[in-house]
Parts: C-alpha cells; sequence; structure tokens
C-alpha cells in the first residue's frame, strides 16, 4: 500500500473519533451545566481540546451556547467538528477508489449535516442536545457502515490503529484534567455527580454500574478507565487494539520497521497490563499518564516515520 494511501485511512480515523470524542464531551457537559450553573466551569472540555487558552477562556466567558458554537462549527477553531469533518473528507477523497461507496456517501452526508443551518441555529436557540445527537448519530452510522462494508486489509488496519490511537488519548487526556482539580478541592473526590458525568462523557457509565457494588468513586473510576479490558473506551483496551491491527500490517518487507515499532507497543501494553491502582497511585497519576501519552505520541510518530514517509 501507498505510504499516503495508509496515512489518509490513518488520519480519517483519527478525525472522526475525535469528532466523537469531542461530540459526547459537549453532550454530557452541556447537560450538567444546566444541572449545576453556579459550581459549573467549560474550562477541562476546552482544555482538552484546545489547549490552556486563557484569552480564549475569557472571550467564551463560560457561556454554554458560545463554547457550542465554538466547538461545533467555528472556522476559526482547528479542532472544531465543522474543520475535524472537513480534513476527514478531504483524507477519504484521497483514497476513495480504495473505500466503499457506502462509507464515503455516510462520510459525506456526516460533513454535510454539520453545514446545515439548521445546526447552527439549534445551538444558537433550541435545545443543543437534540443537535448534538444528530451529529452523534451520524458517526454511529459511519462505524457501522464500516464495519460492515470495509474489505479486512490493509487500510482497516490503519484505520483502526488511529481509531485506538486518538481513542487511548482522549481517555488519558479526560482523565489528567477531571483528576487535576482534586488537589484544590478534595471534597470532589466524595461529589458522586462528577464522577458520573466523567463517565457518561466517555460511554461507561452503565458498565461501571454492573461492574462496582459500592457506588461512585474516584479509585474504581480510574480502574475503569485505564485498565478494564472490557471497557472499549479503556487505555488497556484501546493500547490491546493498536497492538492487534499492527499485527496484520507484517510482511517480508517491513520486518525492520515492524519488530521497532512493535516492541514500543508491546512494552506499553505490558506496562499497562501490569499496572495497578495503587503502583499508579505511587508514581503519582499524573506522571503515570504523560508517560503513557508520551509513549503514544512516539508510536504515533514511528508509524508517521516508517509507514507514512513523513506525511
Amino acid at each position: 500500500m501507498l505510504s499516503r494511501v495508509a496515512a489518509s485511512f490513518y488520519w480519517l480515523s483519527r478525525y472522526i473519533e475525535r469528532s466523537d470524542g469531542i461530540l459526547r464531551m459537549l453532550k454530557i457537559n452541556y447537560a450538567s451545566s444546566q444541572d449545576s450553573v453556579d459550581g459549573f466551569s467549560w474550562e477541562p472540555v476546552i482544555r482538552i481540546f484546545s489547549g490552556p487558552d486563557e484569552e480564549l477562556m475569557t472571550k467564551l466567558n463560560n457561556d454554554s451556547r458560545a463554547v457550542l458554537k465554538y466547538m461545533v462549527i467555528d472556522k476559526e477553531n482547528h479542532n472544531s467538528i465543522l474543520n475535524i469533518i472537513t480534513l476527514a473528507r478531504e483524507n477519504a477523497r484521497s483514497v476513495q477508489e480504495h473505500i466503499p461507496k457506502d462509507l464515503w456517501q455516510c462520510l459525506n452526508e456526516y460533513y454535510h449535516t454539520v453545514k446545515e443551518p439548521r445546526i447552527a441555529s439549534g445551538l444558537k436557540k433550541d435545545d443543543p442536545i437534540g443537535v448534538l445527537d444528530v451529529l452523534i448519530k451520524q458517526v454511529m452510522l459511519y462505524y457501522g457502515t464500516a464495519e460492515i462494508t470495509m474489505e479486512r486489509g490493509q487500510g482497516r488496519s490503519f484505520m483502526n490503529i488511529g481509531k485506538y490511537l486518538e481513542r487511548a488519548i482522549q481517555s488519558i487526556d479526560i482523565l489528567d484534567v477531571k483528576y487535576g482539580p482534586l488537589n484544590a478541592n478534595p471534597n470532589l473526590l466524595t461529589d458522586i455527580t462528577y464522577w458520573k458525568h466523567l463517565l457518561m462523557s466517555i460511554g461507561g457509565y452503565e458498565l461501571y454500574q454492573k461492574t462496582y457494588r459500592d457506588g461512585l468513586e474516584a479509585q474504581n473510576v480510574l480502574e475503569q478507565v485505564i485498565l478494564n479490558n472490557d471497557f472499549p473506551r479503556s487505555v488497556i483496551y484501546s493500547v490491546n487494539n493498536i497492538q492487534r491491527y499492527f499485527d496484520r500490517l507484517k510482511n517480508n518487507s517491513n520486518v525492520n520497521d515492524y519488530r521497532e515499532i512493535s516492541f514500543h507497543i508491546g512494552r506499553l501494553q505490558s506496562s499497562i497490563k501490569y499496572s495497578s491502582v495503587k503502583s499508579i497511585g505511587q508514581e503519582g497519576l499524573h506522571q503515570y499518564l504523560i508517560r503513557v501519552k508520551d509513549d503514544l505520541y512516539q508510536i504515533g510518530n514511528q508509524l508517521n516515520e516508517y509507514y507514512f514517509a513523513n506525511s
């Protein structure tokens, strides 16, 4: 497979997964802003997806509808849903002959839906949750279409590596941002609503209820999001799948490059697999998460160097 084709598959999938994470975070946080107006802040969401920009925080002024507009349809925000899906569509266009027609049409529909005037109007005047649900369903339709139509070849492997790399980074960023305020406000450790919203923003609340019977506790949330092999958005689940799909790329012409990247993926996989909430606490959660994220970025950089010709 040509390096530019592999890169397009990889980035197409990363952008789609990023849009899914943003939309789900926005939906849950908007609902949270309506429940607890006084103590609510959009800062964690903006920090995760736009960085610690104090000028931007001041400009948005914790206004829910202003934040939603900025994160969904603002052309000046490089990480807005509109810009992300535009980039995803450009990557899909460049490999259009390698993907099923149904998948292209699905992504094209997602792109045009984001650009519809009713999306901007709904975010401004109507119930934003309904608008976000429309876009979330577009992502789900895309993933379902990809699952049942994509050929089980190298293209799909690069797509899934991109998806799970992006997902792991998102879960780490969410944990890091959400656990940060604990030092300044220890009362959050026992704030059930705080942890419920964290889990709901990554689709993990129902699984948590089935897994842990002693209520919402910070340590259990940490265990699920990092170490639970059955949680589709846990860090270990994502890394396991990066390894799974990378294994399918091995061939006689890339043995040396394959071994080097496989070694780094395997080392990270083992590091997480043999971690525990206790060992993470001893290292320091922030330090642990930064170390894992650095390893994920290193894997991404190696893919770029060896498979995508620094594209």
